[in-house]
């Protein structure tokens, strides 16, 4: 079954994944190209960092299926921390920003940029006040 995969700034089709219930095989040598991440035989790993498959609990991280190799990346999702939402149907995965990447944006005290539409119709760009003070007020009727 095919599976659209949302990670980070990336979207890719992923035609050989494999989705059973709430998992999400995706074979080895595409892991990288959808997620960033390998499998290498130190664990899983994205650049410098590698997170060991738990001692074990192999067969829920990673299976044989003919000849190829699988990682389920929901459970290593799962494992890390890291927030996930498919569709009904498994066929659409979206991933959130890795608790790493959370942890380095808040410890470094700057916003992300966004651009709002302000009470008078004009567009306000955050990245526009840097070095400058500024009060969000923001509201909903919901």
């Amino acid at each position: 079954m095919a599976a659209t995969i949302i990670y980070g700034e990336s979207v890719r089709e992923e035609a050989e994944a494999a989705v059973e219930g709430a998992r999400l095989w995706l074979p080895a040598e595409t892991l990288h190209a959808a997620t960033g991440w390998e499998l290498k035989p130190e664990g899983l790993c994205r650049d410098e960092m590698c997170i060991p498959v738990p001692p074990g609990r192999e067969p829920e991280f990673v299976r044989q299926d003919a000849g190829r190799t699988y990682v389920d990346f929901r459970a290593f999702a799962d494992y890390i921390g890291q927030p996930y939402a498919s569709d009904e149907s498994g066929s659409i995965w979206a991933f959130g920003e890795s608790p790493e990447e959370l942890r380095s944006q808040i410890l470094s005290l700057e916003a992300p940029d966004f651009t709002l539409p302000g009470y008078d119709g004009r567009e306000y760009t955050l990245s526009a006040f840097r070095g400058r003070k500024v009060l969000l007020l923001l509201w909903s009727s919901w």
